[in-house]
Parts: C-alpha cells; structure tokens; sequence
C-alpha cells in the first residue's frame, strides 16, 4: 500500500470540508476519487500534497507515518500534484517551469541550463508532446500546457501522481496519448490518483474508486463492480436521468436578431457570419485548432478581428472596446476560468459583481449591502457554496468558482451570453442545473452562443450548431439534424456542405 489516508478532518471557517475521511491506493493502481464540486476531494489531495494540514487524521506513505506533510517534503517522498488549474510561470520556457524550484546545478551553483534543456526535452519527446523545451509557456495552447504539468510530474520519477481533471483542455487523440503514458507508468509500478467528472474516463483507465459526498467518504471498490449509473448515484445522492432539456419543449426563438456576425476573420478562422435571434441557442463546436478558441474571445472584443462587423439591435458594435460591448448588453463566461474568470486577489462578492461595476454601477462609492443583497440573490439561484462571501474567490472549489462567473453576468441581466465552455470541471449534477439555467435564460427572451465540442451537450442545448473545420463554417444544422456522427464529419472534413 504506497498511501493511508485515515480519518481526515479539514475545517475552513464555518464549512467542514473534510470529516474523518480515509483513503487508500496501491502500488501500481490507478485509483478514481469520484465527487460532486465541494465533495472534499481537493482538499484531500491538498492535504496529501501538503498544501493544508489536516485538522485531524493520519497519512502513511508505505506504511510510515508522516508528520506536517509540506510540498516540499510530498516533493521528496515522489508524490506529484497536477493541478486541475494551470500553475505554470508563462514568463518563463518550458523547460524552466518543469525544473522551477529544484534546479539542476554546476560545480559552481549555477543553473545548469544545458543539462535542464536536455533533461526536459528528453521526457517531453518521450510523450510524443511535439513542445520544443525553448519555448516560453506563454505561447503554447492551453492543451500544450497541460502536457507541460504532466511532463513536469514526469520529470522526477514520481510514485504518486494526482491528475485534478487533467483532460479538461485535451482533445480526443491527446487524452490516448496520456491514457497510454498512464498505463505504461503504471506497469512500472507507478499509481495515480484520478480526479475526474467524466464519467467514460473513469470506467476507461481506473481500476479502483472512492465517492466522496459534502466532505465525507461514501463508498470505495473496484471500477468494474458498478456502472456508470451507479456511479452517479453515488455521487448526488439519487439517480440521475439524462433526460435531454430541448426536446419537447416549445420553441421561443423569435424573428428578432439580437447578434449578427459578417464575414468575421481572426488568426485562426476566415469568413465566419452568422446570426443570432431572440430566445435562440446556437452551439458553436469543431476540432482543437478549428479557430473555436479565438473566435470566442473575438465575439466580445477580447482580441481583435482582422476584418468583419459585429451588429446587434441598437447597430454596429465597436469591437476593440470591451467596456462598449459590455454596455451594449453582451456577456462573455469565459474558458479557463483561472487565467480569464477570476480575480485571486478579490472577495467572492467582488469577483461576482466585477461586470455590474463596469456596466451597470453609476455610483461614485460602492454600496456594501446593495453588493451583499445581489450576492445572496445569485448565491440562491445558482447554489453557490461558500462560507463568507468576504472570502477570496480561491477558497472556493472549481466548480463553484464557475458558478460565481456564471452568476456575475446573469445579475448584469446581458442580452446576449458568449458562454465558452460553460461546464468546464463542473460535476454531473451541476451541469444539469446549468443547462436547465441556459435554456431558461433563452426562454426569456435572451440570446445565447456556447461554445463546446461534447456532443452531449450539443444535443442538450442547441436549436442550431455551426460547425468549424480548418477556420471555416463547414456546415449549419438545425436542430433535427443533428448526430454526433455528422457533427464529426464535419469536424473532420470528411462531409464539406450541408444536405438538405
């Protein structure tokens, strides 16, 4: 057994997260710790990690006790943590975030720069990455800093590897390709703890679970003793019905074009028009690279479009100034939400009234208790779980976070919602909550883009999909049109016009 955990207590505030947890991995097992958002499985993983103490509770690392665990000391006893959010320094190569903080040195205490290049290229091409170990992390994708962070477990021959989501920003062929660094590690005798909300991955690489539910252990065996259902069971409680929100609901679109994009072209995507009409939901999808991405930030101003129009119903739109954008009633949840939805530094409660302040507020003071007022308001609606709402926005697990961003442009009341990923780390439960959430909101009238590339969601949502292949609109479906193997097809290039 290379871990114990053993009745686990870790308090924060006024919320328990932890209450006399206890978990266990083997040698050269790929264990799957299953929970809701604000189940306690981070925070277990911090505490292992040395990232908090535990309150109470006992770790063993192959059968020894270890006292005030500290990231250096999980560092030295080969345990490695990869973050479901990116820590990576994008100022600095690739080679130097994978060695930051335990440096290779010369005779002379410098940095032995040569031997790192070569060390970090080595693991790097042994994951077929295609990342050149020069390269500043500020110019990769966010899928090539993902295989940084795994590179980077890699680089020291871990024994315990965490992966928090780690296939969040990955595409399908990227996923095989850490699925069979994963087993191929794991014949060596090297065990992973593995934090994910989709389910197929789970019952595809682990062979041992553990549930967690509202910071308590729940259930714990062997991957092939239950199904996907029974996993989710376990997860909230109740069973969950994939029931599909769309169908048999009556169609609120009206004839009123609320967004209109022409002939849009950015660095990755050429000649993208399209409209958006009143109480619609377009879904736009394609492949890692298709120009999804930028077209995204783009629809909002937040990078700049090398030709085309923007319009909505009061005109043209002045897309290099968000602030306009944004008083013309269009909002924007973003992807990756640490690098682009939240403010560290800043409460929970300011995080959450970030584009009221810059749309809606005329004030020359803010208003404490009109900020608290809204707060519980979305705090309600969305059931965001926190403590304090004067705590920092880190405090808060993943998926809560994104509730705060989702509830900071529903308070801003935006007639038009750019939501990119919208789901992203957010558990089965919760995303069903935020699709009911979407569909409600286009039923009052709103306009809503989202951009994703799961087809589950796809057919959740949209009364169209514009598919992108290569930068361009391959094809428009209507809603009856629809399937997953069309939408590939396209996606692929396989199929190049719609059929009607």
């Amino acid at each position: 057994m290379i871990l114990e955990m053993k009745d686990i207590c870790k308090t924060f505030g006024a919320v328990q997260a932890l209450k006399g947890v206890s978990f266990s991995v083997e040698n050269g097992q790929i264990h799957g710790l299953l929970g809701e958002n604000g189940a306690g499985k981070t925070t277990l993983m911090n505490v292992l990690a040395g990232t908090f103490a535990p309150d109470a509770g006992d770790i063993l690392i192959d059968g020894t006790p270890v006292e005030g665990m500290t990231p250096r000391k999980a560092a030295e006893l080969k345990i490695r943590f990869i973050h479901q959010e990116l820590n990576l320094c994008n100022d600095l190569t690739v080679y130097q975030n994978m060695f930051l903080g335990e440096e290779y040195t010369t005779s002379y205490a410098k940095v032995d720069r040569k031997r790192e290049v070569e060390r970090a290229q080595q693991v790097l091409d042994g994951m077929n990455s295609g990342i050149d170990a020069k390269t500043v992390v500020a110019d990769l994708d966010t899928a090539q800093k993902q295989m940084v962070e795994i590179a980077r477990a890699l680089l020291f021959s871990s024994e315990l590897i965490i992966m928090d989501e780690p296939t969040t920003a990955l595409n399908n062929r990227e996923i095989e390709k850490l699925f069979t660094i994963m087993e191929d590690l794991k014949k060596e005798g090297v065990s992973f703890i593995y934090i994910s909300h989709k389910m197929p991955e789970i019952f595809r690489i682990c062979d041992r679970y553990t549930v967690l539910r509202d910071g308590q252990f729940v259930q714990s065996g062997k991957i092939k003793e239950i199904d996907e259902h029974q996993a989710t069971e376990l997860l909230i409680g109740k069973r969950f019905v994939q029931a599909h929100i769309k169908d048999g609901i009556a169609s609120s679109i009206q004839d009123t074009v609320v967004l209109e994009a022409r002939n849009l072209c950015g660095s990755t995507f050429q000649d993208v028009s399209f409209s958006l009409r009143k109480g619609e939901i377009l879904v736009i999808t394609g492949l890692q690279g298709s120009g999804t991405d930028e077209l995204a930030t783009a629809l909002f101003g937040a990078s700049s479009l090398q030709k085309g129009k923007m319009f909505n119903q009061d005109g043209e739109l002045a897309m290099h100034d968000i602030r306009n954008v944004m008083k013309r009633g269009i909002g924007m949840i973003p992807r990756n939400r640490k690098e682009r939805g939240i403010l560290p530094d800043l409460s929970i409660r300011n995080n959450n009234s970030l584009a009221f302040f810059v749309a809606k507020h005329h004030k020359l003071f803010v208003n404490a208790k009109e900020e608290t007022t809204r707060f519980a308001e979305s705090r309600k609606r969305l059931g965001i779980k926190v403590g304090s709402d004067t705590d920092l926005i880190t405090s808060l697990s993943g998926g809560n976070q994104q509730k705060v961003i989702l509830s900071r442009w529903l308070e801003n009341d935006a007639q038009v919602y750019l939501m990119d990923n919208p789901t992203q780390g957010i558990d089965v439960g919760a995303k069903f909550s935020i699709y009911t959430l979407i569909v409600q909101l286009a039923s009052q009238g709103k306009g809503v883009v989202v951009f994703t590339s799961e087809y589950p969601e796809i057919h959740q949502l949209a009364d169209r999909c514009i598919v992108l292949y290569k930068g361009r609109v391959a094809a428009t479906l209507d809603r009856e049109q629809l399937s997953e193997v069309a939408i590939m097809e396209y996606s692929t290039g396989t199929r190049r016009e719609v059929l009607n």
